[in-house]
């Protein structure tokens, strides 16, 4: 699909130390909204107090009463890396703090699905009854999980960052940002950065109590390379407040001082821990834990991280590779069934509807959220995924475009059509929902009807935002490098990507499908290395094309012990 290249606008009011911070990077902060050089101090005492976050005094309250107590504590998470993380991090605070009976449950969402279910808590039972349950992750929707543990004594803690439905679970406390009632003024935490915030405001809690009179009190910011990953690997918006957390992350594993897990997935990820960014936490560390959780058990990634051995570290890190290795193959297949399924449509005649919709029964429940992340790509359509679930129903992924929330499209079609979806969940972004498999056309139909009246004014073309075109001498390694580190950069605060056109002086294929090109300007003689990954081998390589239009990354090639620079291409049309 054409892509329409817009460039970014700047602020030109804003006032910048020049002395201290390039002009190149000055014009992409402020395309991104930073207004002064003081918002781009990112250090942890610039964090939100607890005290803001509703109800995390209270949840403090109620654990340092757990620990006092020395009740069994049952942490239940979810099976991702927001969850994984989220998980180690619970447990590793709470045992810094003093907890002896302190242990962990993730359902395996094949056989109980998400969140606290009534099974899960059945489940929990059976291996011995616990005091308290804390959900990290998850729990905004478990009415019934919630109901079923506390008609058994067990008093719930929900902690979760997800939007909360009509109803709310009668748990004693609920911390979430999300919720009504909650003004914190970040509403992009994810998970682990509510539990961190939770564990930040037992801290204080404990104080008051003098807990750590006879006890050494724990350094909670050796958590933050786990707030830094979970927070990342969500793709939650980086807002000034999760930059915090995420750059505080990011200095401990650039130093050498994140927990052994972490720097093992780094390591099999070939990643060297001095340059890392936060795009390798989301592309590289990331997936090696969610294919965990994707194909089988996200507790062998909930261990890595727990890990402090460095070699048991490195033996399941290893096996999360091999896993990650087995969810790539199993991701490419389905992708080429979806993709047939897409030529069969013959969009190119008919044209691209509004959103789409694909099931295939033996597509692999734990990837069809991925598969539908690269058509909603491909199609920059609204788009969900399905497989078979049980004999009955069938569990779809969905992921959408900027200006259609698909969690608020779920709820209006689950309104206009009770009992057409059995339930469902998620974000602006993304959800998860199950329908009877006999209602699938009629599904389709309901969803596309309730995208078009939400989508008139959302624009249905693919834009590429650009920070600008860049100057002969702005192609220079230290730029690049300045730019690498200037983050963290994701999702909502996003990498500077620029554009231009050039003249083509060589291109091949290099791994198959990913396109090498030495590029110059249009007016001058100056070389330069790019390369486009994954392109349509349909159209690329094309010895006919001599000029293109590139929007791109500038980055630091080093290869051999060799620096240089090198676009990395993230749309490419022939001139």
């Amino acid at each position: 699909m054409n892509k329409l290249i817009r460039r970014r606008e700047t602020h030109s009011s804003v006032q910048w130390d020049e002395n201290k911070l390039h002009p190149l990077l000055a014009r992409v902060y402020s395309g991104r909204g930073v207004r002064s050089s003081q918002d781009l101090d990112l250090g942890l005492t610039h964090l939100l107090p607890p005290a803001q976050l509703l109800n995390a005094e209270r949840a403090a309250k109620m654990l340092a009463d757990a620990l006092a107590e020395q009740q069994r504590i049952l942490i239940v998470g979810d099976y991702d890396a927001d969850g994984a993380t989220s998980t180690a991090l619970a447990l590793d605070a709470l045992k810094s703090f003093g907890a002896t009976q302190v242990s962990y449950l993730v359902p395996n969402r094949f056989e109980y699905g998400y969140g606290l279910t009534r099974e899960i808590v059945e489940l929990a039972l059976e291996q011995g009854k616990p005091d308290i349950i804390i959900t990290v992750d998850n729990g905004i929707s478990s009415i019934d999980g919630i109901a079923t543990a506390r008609a058994q004594g067990i008093n719930t803690l929900i902690t979760d960052h997800h939007l909360a439905g009509h109803q709310l679970p009668d748990a004693d406390v609920i911390v979430n940002p999300n919720q009504p009632g909650c003004n914190f003024p970040s509403k992009n935490l994810a998970g682990v950065g509510v539990i961190f915030y939770i564990m930040m405001a037992l801290r204080s809690e404990l104080r008051n109590r003098d807990w750590f009179a006879d006890r050494t009190e724990p350094n909670l910011g050796r958590l933050t390379d786990l707030v830094a990953l979970g927070t990342v690997a969500d793709v939650v918006p980086l807002d000034r407040n999760n930059r915090i957390l995420v750059a505080a992350g990011l200095q401990r594993i650039r130093a050498g001082q994140a927990r052994p897990g972490i720097i093992a997935l780094l390591e099999v990820a070939s990643r060297p821990l001095r340059g890392v960014v936060a795009s390798d936490l989301g592309f590289a560390v990331g997936p090696r834990i969610n294919a965990a959780g994707r194909l089988d058990d996200i507790s062998v990634g909930i261990e890595c991280l727990l890990q402090d051995d460095p070699s048991a570290a490195r033996r399941l890190a290893s096996e999360l590779h091999q896993k990650n290795q087995d969810r790539r193959q199993i991701e490419q297949g389905m992708q080429d069934q979806a993709l047939q399924l897409l030529d069969e449509l013959a969009l190119d005649e008919v044209g691209v509807p509004v959103a789409m919709t694909l099931y295939q029964g033996d597509w692999h429940q734990g990837v069809i959220g991925i598969l539908a992340s690269r058509i909603k790509d491909r199609l920059h359509r609204p788009t969900i995924v399905f497989a078979d679930g049980d004999e009955s129903e069938i569990k779809g992924s969905a992921r959408s475009i900027n200006g259609i929330h698909i969690r608020d499209i779920l709820d209006a079609v689950a309104t206009r059509h009770p009992g057409m979806i059995l339930k469902f969940g998620g974000h602006a972004m993304a959800a998860g929902l199950t329908i009877p498999r006999e209602l699938y056309r009629d599904f389709n139909t309901a969803f596309i009807a309730e995208v078009e009246r939400h989508a008139k004014d959302v624009e249905l073309q693919a834009v590429v935002e650009s920070d600008g075109e860049l100057g002969a001498g702005d192609f220079a390694l230290d730029l690049a490098n300045e730019l690498r580190f200037a983050g963290p950069w994701g999702q909502h605060f996003p990498e500077p990507v620029f554009d231009g056109h050039f003249k083509i002086v060589q291109q091949r294929l290099v791994g198959d499908k990913h396109l090498k090109l030495v590029l110059s300007l249009k007016d001058s003689q100056q070389i330069i290395d790019a390369i486009a990954f994954n392109v349509d081998l349909d159209v690329w390589p094309d010895e006919s094309v001599l000029e293109v239009e590139v929007a791109y990354r500038l980055e630091v090639n080093e290869f051999r012990g060799k620096r240089s620079v090198q676009l990395m291409v993230e749309y490419l049309r022939a001139l």
